[in-house]
């Protein structure tokens, strides 16, 4: 049945193919007197020939139209009594397992052959346009009307330092140790890949405002793991920055997790990462000196040009005593060492609470209300940026040995602060940097180096002083950055009498612990080389770094063994850093 069918198909179209050679091959003759006029009869046979080519050509579209129908009917038939399809089938196999099928025929009235004239030349086709190119990798990630762009880089850090404080790949900077103990006669070494980093850049539009979201995550969590450097290097992802911003004309906002808005900037009052000053260091505990620290809150800024912003924040306040970071903590009067993890953060302990088996138990200090920094910054051109920057802290305690259990006497004290801070490029690629703060109970923003304040033995607070500044330069020549920098902190002495009117507690008096720290002094260089960049494939950057750092005591006293140490210690690090830094850009802005 199938062969006669494509039979019938075949002879139509031979016989149209042959009508054709012989209309191509037999042309209308010329008028027999090429030398004078066509006469009307010559005229009307033309014509007469174009009207009979002309009912040729529709019957044999009609006779096609009829072909194309009789094709559909026996492909659908076809199909339908095929055999069953295998239930395991290569892409080869299902792709050829379409038949191929020719028309069916097409019965058309014999008709005497025709003389046609020579056929026009085809048109030539019009020129097609050159398919773009694909891009072999996309700066950023389109979904819907928004872009994702990845951030981040990957380290594999190598340091020494000829102290063992203990203190992973940062800095301990308010606890390097004495001469007198192991930990002062033994060097360290490690590898670390912790500094790495992974997240995210959303950047959109909507209704005429701008968006950014911002997402970062780095190794540095504590790990509950006793082998981690035994067996399994098992580091545990942290939380830096979780943050969206919204801008619409002159008004912005960002809540989430930032860079503090009193931490030094180097754009304006951005909370991204590159508009913001934390050093060039390979230390991922940046700067003795710097101000700083990453927290939830809410800011509002204003622009009213281009070269003005200005910044209200409300962060997470904290009254903090010191312990956290090698920071130095106080002495409570006898009575009041309850307050210590309860009402006062000690750096060690975040509270009474109980929390499940391998959860961080919660924060339970009290506060009063929000940390209030405001901020102004200029940017009068690309190379300066100068700003002043005000921070107001409210502390608040109960003491419960005075009156009943639940008539004890209040207390409440503010805090205050300031920093004022620029950069400044003098020549192409120079820059000199300077970072400024000075506060009373405001030590916590020191990286936690110096504690807020003391408790007196009637359970009133008093704000210790404290200050610090980052001095330096960077320097960009060719495909390397050097950057030196000097970075120091002070802490004050608070000194008060316990209720028995002679022991001494608080901060810095004569015969406290030498943990107790008066000055912290930090001088390191350091060079970023980038040895090849390309926004479709990252960069991979070499980095080094030396760093000196010292600490001084208020007070030294003797150590178990009767031995006393010197009056200040100090330490040398080296940082060796291999990174390479993921692709990406963000769009441009609008």
């Amino acid at each position: 049945m199938m062969r006669s069918r494509i039979k019938t198909l075949l002879l139509p179209c031979a016989a149209v193919m042959l009508l054709h050679s012989a209309w191509a091959a037999d042309p209308p003759a010329p008028p027999a007197d090429p030398a004078g006029p066509p006469t009307a009869v010559d005229i009307a046979k033309l014509k007469a020939q174009l009207d009979e080519q002309q009912k040729l050509i529709e019957q044999l579209r009609a006779a096609l139209a009829t072909q194309q129908k009789m094709l559909e009917q026996i492909v659908v038939a076809s199909t339908t009594h095929a055999a069953p399809e295998r239930k395991s089938q290569s892409l080869g196999e299902t792709a050829s397992a379409v038949p191929m099928i020719l028309p069916a025929p097409v019965t058309t009235p014999a008709r005497a052959p025709l003389t046609f004239p020579d056929p026009l030349p085809a048109r030539p086709a019009a020129p097609q346009p050159a398919a773009a190119a694909p891009m072999s990798s996309p700066l950023q990630i389109r979904l819907g009307d928004i872009g994702i762009t990845p951030v981040g880089f990957m380290d594999a850090t190598a340091f020494v330092r000829d102290k063992n404080p203990g203190s992973g790949i940062g800095s301990s900077f308010g606890s390097i140790p004495y001469n007198t103990g192991a930990t002062g006669k033994l060097s360290e070494f490690r590898f670390s890949p912790q500094n790495s980093r992974i997240g995210f850049r959303v950047d959109g539009e909507y209704k005429g405002a701008r968006f950014i979201g911002y997402n970062e995550f780095d190794f540095l969590g504590t790990s509950g793991s006793n082998a981690i450097g035994v067996s399994n290097g098992g580091f545990v992802p942290r939380l830096r920055l979780f943050w969206v911003d919204v801008r619409k004309d002159q008004f912005e906002i960002l809540a989430g997790q930032s860079w503090s808005m009193l931490t030094p900037n180097r754009k304006g009052i951005s909370a991204l990462p590159g508009d913001v000053f934390f050093s060039q260091t390979i230390d991922v505990n940046y700067m003795a000196g710097l101000t700083w620290t990453r927290q939830p809150g809410v800011r509002f800024l204003y622009h009213p040009n281009d070269q003005v912003t200005v910044g209200l924040s409300l962060e997470n306040p904290n009254q903090y005593i010191g312990g956290s970071a090698g920071g130095s903590s106080i002495v409570f009067p006898a009575a009041l060492t309850g307050l210590s993890g309860t009402q006062f953060d000690n750096g060690l302990s975040t509270g009474t609470n109980t929390a499940p088996v391998g959860a961080a138990a919660p924060l339970a200090t009290p506060n009063l209300h929000p940390d209030i920094i405001l901020k102004l910054a200029f940017d009068p051109n690309p190379h300066v940026h100068f700003e002043v920057a005000g921070i107001e802290r409210t502390f608040k305690d109960w003491n419960i040995t005075t009156g009943t259990p639940t008539s004890g006497q209040r207390f409440t004290k503010v805090g205050a602060g300031g920093s004022v801070n620029g950069n400044f490029e003098i020549t192409k690629g120079f820059r000199l940097i300077t970072n400024n703060y000075w506060s009373d109970g405001g030590g916590r923003y020191l990286f936690g180096q110096a504690p807020d304040l003391v408790v007196r033995s009637d359970g009133s607070i008093s704000p210790i002083h404290s200050g610090g500044a980052v001095e330096g330069f960077e320097w960009t020549v060719g495909n390397t950055l050097v950057y030196g920098y000097y970075g120091g902190i002070y802490i004050g002495r608070n000194v008060a009498l316990d209720a028995n009117g002679t022991t001494l507690v608080g901060y810095g008096y004569r015969g406290s612990a030498n943990s107790q720290n008066r000055a912290i002094q930090e001088g390191t260089i350091g060079l970023n080389r980038t040895i090849w960049k390309d926004p479709k494939y990252g960069a991979l950057n070499f980095m080094a770094q030396y760093e000196y750092l010292t600490r001084d005591p208020w007070s030294v006293i003797a150590n178990a063994a009767g031995l006393y140490p010197p009056k200040a210690t100090h330490d040398n690090t080296v940082y060796l850093n291999l990174r390479y830094t993921l692709p990406g850009a963000p769009p441009p802005v609008k």
